[in-house]
């Protein structure tokens, strides 16, 4: 078992490979499909936008050599404390189409979120060094639990599941089922089950 504290640096992503399980300490973000394209369509304008400022600047640090995650948080709020009550994984795929950009321009180092994804975020993770983090489908509870602390949210206009939170993690589970080597154990899954299919369908 891995322990990773964010941020990380390159050599130490590239020092992991498919299969390692590991355990993730630190702060990072969650962020789904409105938090993807409003880092490409809004925190790369030059100039940026004075509004965006704030959150720019709030923002990339924590993405630069740090994490993101594919969730959208069941939250609480105690007086001024938002807590997490379930932080599960979502379905990671749906970011393929922005993904491999927001490493580019962010640094980002490790993708967390459920099924895995494609070509392009695999060779963003080869060319930029990050991983993909499997997270736990199914054990949003579970996973709650090693949120520490939410430290603040950005955009929450987004509506809570969209809005970016910046979360304080302690040994959150997963393991590597994307690598910096170019390895994806998602394409070797479907690889597989089409060789199995097309062998049921010939007989």
């Amino acid at each position: 078992m891995r322990k990773i504290t964010l941020p990380v640096d390159e050599n130490t992503i590239r020092s992991l490979h498919v299969g390692d399980p590991v355990l993730l300490s630190g702060v990072m973000l969650t962020g789904r499909d409105t938090a993807h394209t409003y880092f490409l369509n809004e925190l790369l304008k030059d100039p940026l936008p004075p509004e965006e400022v704030e959150t720019s600047e709030a923002v990339r640090p924590i993405l630069r050599d740090g994490a993101i995650y594919h969730c959208g948080p069941v939250v609480k709020k105690d007086g001024d404390v938002w807590k997490f009550v379930a932080a599960g994984p979502t379905t990671s795929i749906r970011e393929e189409p922005y993904q491999a950009d927001v490493m580019k321009h962010f640094g980002v180092r490790i993708v967390i979120g459920k099924g895995g994804m494609g070509s392009k975020t695999l060779k963003a993770c080869s060319d930029y060094g990050g991983v993909y983090f499997h997270a736990i489908g199914g054990a949003a509870t579970l996973i709650a639990k090693s949120v520490e602390t939410v430290e603040n949210v950005y955009k929450l206009e987004f509506g809570v599941p969209e809005a970016l939170w910046r979360i304080r993690v302690v040994d959150f589970p997963g393991v590597i089922t994307m690598d910096s080597h170019g390895k994806s154990i998602h394409e070797d899954i479907l690889a597989e089950s089409e060789k199995k299919l097309a062998d049921i369908l010939s007989r």
